[in-house]
C-alpha cells in the first residue's frame, strides 16, 4: 500500500470527500457505518461543519445536522453533537445562523465574521470533538463538504483537507458519474489539491447507470492518469432510500397519476428547512408527492385542484416565505383549496403560516417585516421570541379524529416562535382540537376533520400510526380503502443493510478499511 504521509494515524479512520456537492459522501459514510457496526466496531460518523437547514435534536436538546444523525442510526448509535459540532443554517440574506455544539452561537452580519470564527472558535471546537472521538471510539468516518478544490476557501476552511490533516487520516475521493464530467472532476480536483493530493488513497465513482463493462476503460484510464487506485464503481441505487441531507436530494417532482393514488403537494418554500419530514411518504406505495413552487400561483395551472392535500413544511424564515406566498397568489389559492374540501397540513414554520398572523416585532427571523398575515386556516398567532426552542418530545395523539387514540408520538422541535391559540365563542372552540399531548403539554391544532392541521413536531410523519391515520382521512374522502400503518423503522433498517451489501459488492471495502488502519 502506498504511504500517504509520515507518522502513525492519530486515530483509525478515513475521510470521504467529493468532487462536488451531492457526489454521495453522506451515502458512502452511511453505508460504511453499517458495515463497521456489523463487524462489531464502535464507529463514529463525523462532519465538522454542516451547512444545511435540515437538522434534528439530540436527546439532550441540542441541534445537529440531519445527515450525521442518520449515519449514527446506521452505526446503531444515538446522535450526539460532537458528530457535527458546527452547523450553519442559511437565511434568506447572505448570513447564516451558527450553531456551535448544538446551541445558537451567533447570527453574523459582518462580511469577514465567518473567517475569524473558523480560525478561532471553529477550529478549537473541531479539535475538541476529534479528541473526544479518538478517546471513545474505535474508528472515525469523516464526511467532507462540497469540494476540497475550492481554492478560494482553503485558507480558512475547516471541513475538508484541514480536517483530514487534523485527524491525520487518508481520503477517499467520490465523484458523481450521473452528473457527467466525472473524469475531468477527479483529475481537476487532484490537480488543485497541492500537497494534500498525497493524502488521497482511493477514488469511488458513484451513481453509475448501465453496463459496468462499458466503464472499465474509464477506470483504467483514471488509475493510469492519477496513480491512485479506483476503489470501485457504485451503481445507481434507486431502491435504496436513506435520509438525504440537503435540497439537492429533494425529489418531489412526481406526476399526477390519478386512479386510486393520493396526490399530496409539498410547497417548495424558498427558505425551506427540514424537508426530510417528507421522506417517510416514500414508503407509501399509493402516495405521490408533487412539488408546488412558482408559477403554481398562476390561475392557468390546474395542479392544485387535482391534489388531495398540501403540506407546508418547515422554513428558516417564516415571515419572508409567507410574504412570497402572498405575492405569488399561492396563499389565496391554498385558502380556496381548503374551502373546496382540500386538506392542508403545516409542520413547524408551515404550522405558523396556517395561523392568523406571524409577529416578528423583534426582527428575529427577518430584517424588515415586523408582522404579516397568515393563511387564516387555524385560530392561532405566532410571536417570535429571542430564545430558540430545541427539544426532543414524546407523548400521544389526542385529536378525536386520530386513530388509534393515544397512539404514541415522538419527534423534535426547532423554532423561535411561540404559537398561542386565539379564544373564540364556544361553537368556534369545538371546531378545533390539539393534535398531541407531548410531555404533559398540548401541541398543534386541527379542525374537526383534520382538513386544516399543524404541529411544531418535526418527524411527525415518521410516526407510522399518525401518518396512516392522516392518510386514511384522505382515503375516506375519496372513498378509497383504508390501509394499515407501514413500518418505516423496519424499512430504514433494511435500507441501511441493503446499502451495506451493495457497497460490499461494488467496492473494495477491505482496502478502504486497510487505509483506515483496521
Amino acid at each position: 500500500m502506498k504511504v500517504f504521509f509520515d507518522g502513525a494515524f492519530a486515530m483509525k479512520g478515513v475521510m470521504i470527500q467529493g468532487t462536488s456537492s451531492d457526489a454521495g459522501k453522506s451515502f458512502l459514510v452511511t453505508g460504511l457505518c453499517r458495515i463497521l457496526s456489523d463487524r462489531g466496531y464502535r464507529v463514529c460518523p463525523f462532519k465538522s461543519q454542516n451547512m444545511s437547514n435540515n437538522s434534528c435534536v439530540t436527546r439532550g436538546g441540542l441541534e445537529m445536522g440531519r445527515a450525521q444523525a442518520a449515519q449514527a442510526e446506521a452505526a446503531r448509535l444515538e446522535p450526539e453533537v460532537f458528530m457535527n459540532p458546527i452547523l450553519l443554517k442559511p437565511r434568506m440574506d447572505t448570513s447564516s445562523e451558527i450553531v456551535l455544539m448544538g446551541k445558537v452561537f451567533d447570527v453574523p452580519a459582518e462580511r469577514d465574521y465567518y473567517r475569524t470564527f473558523t480560525m478561532n472558535e471553529g477550529l478549537a471546537t473541531l479539535r475538541a470533538a476529534l479528541s473526544h472521538i479518538g478517546k471513545n471510539f474505535d474508528v472515525i468516518l469523516i464526511e467532507g463538504a462540497g469540494s476540497p478544490a475550492e481554492v478560494n476557501l482553503n485558507e480558512t476552511e475547516i471541513v475538508n483537507m484541514r480536517v483530514a490533516r487534523e485527524a491525520n487520516v487518508p481520503v477517499i475521493l467520490a465523484t458523481d458519474v450521473d452528473r457527467g464530467g466525472s473524469l475531468a472532476s477527479v483529475v481537476g480536483t487532484l490537480e488543485l489539491l497541492g500537497q494534500d493530493r498525497e493524502r488521497v488513497g482511493g477514488i469511488v465513482f458513484n451513481k453509475f447507470r448501465g453496463d459496468l463493462s462499458l466503464f472499465e476503460p474509464a477506470v483504467r484510464w483514471t488509475e493510469e492518469r492519477t496513480g491512485i487506485r479506483v476503489v470501485g464503481v457504485l451503481p445507481w441505487l434507486p431502491d435504496v432510500r436513506v435520509p438525504g441531507e440537503d435540497s439537492l436530494s429533494v425529489n418531489w417532482r412526481g406526476s399526477l397519476r390519478g386512479g386510486n393514488r393520493l396526490a399530496i403537494g409539498v410547497v417548495r418554500l424558498p427558505c425551506i428547512s427540514n424537508h426530510t419530514d417528507m421522506e417517510f411518504f416514500a414508503s407509501e406505495d399509493d402516495v405521490d408527492l408533487i412539488e408546488l413552487a412558482e408559477p403554481v400561483g398562476d390561475e392557468s395551472d390546474p395542479v392544485l385542484s387535482r391534489l388531495d392535500a398540501v403540506i407546508i413544511p418547515g422554513t428558516k424564515n417564516a415571515v419572508q416565505d409567507m410574504r412570497i406566498l402572498h405575492a405569488s397568489g399561492l396563499a389565496r389559492r391554498l385558502r380556496d383549496f381548503y374551502a373546496e374540501g382540500g386538506f392542508v397540513f403545516g409542520v413547524c414554520g408551515g404550522y405558523q403560516m396556517l395561523g392568523e398572523r406571524i409577529d416578528d416585532r423583534h426582527l428575529r427571523e427577518n430584517t424588515t417585516i415586523r408582522e404579516i398575515q397568515g393563511l387564516g386556516l387555524l385560530p392561532v398567532v405566532t410571536t417570535f421570541e429571542p430564545e430558540k426552542t430545541t427539544i426532543r418530545s414524546e407523548g400521544h395523539a389526542v385529536h378525536p379524529h386520530l386513530s388509534p387514540s393515544r397512539a404514541r408520538i415522538e419527534g423534535y422541535e426547532i423554532h423561535f416562535g411561540e404559537t398561542r391559540r386565539l379564544r373564540a365563542d364556544n361553537r368556534e372552540e369545538e371546531r378545533f382540537h390539539p393534535l398531541f399531548m407531548l410531555d404533559g403539554r398540548e401541541d398543534g391544532l386541527g379542525d374537526g376533520e383534520l382538513r386544516a392541521a399543524g404541529t411544531y413536531l418535526h418527524d411527525v410523519f415518521r410516526n407510522d400510526a399518525f401518518r396512516a391515520s392522516w392518510l386514511n382521512a384522505l382515503r375516506r374522502k375519496r372513498n378509497l380503502p383504508e390501509r394499515p400503518p407501514v413500518d418505516t423503522t423496519g424499512i430504514r433498517e433494511r435500507a441501511y443493510d441493503a446499502l451495506a451489501e451493495r457497497m460490499k459488492e461494488s467496492l473494495d471495502v477491505e482496502y478502504i478499511f486497510k487505509l483506515a488502519g483496521l
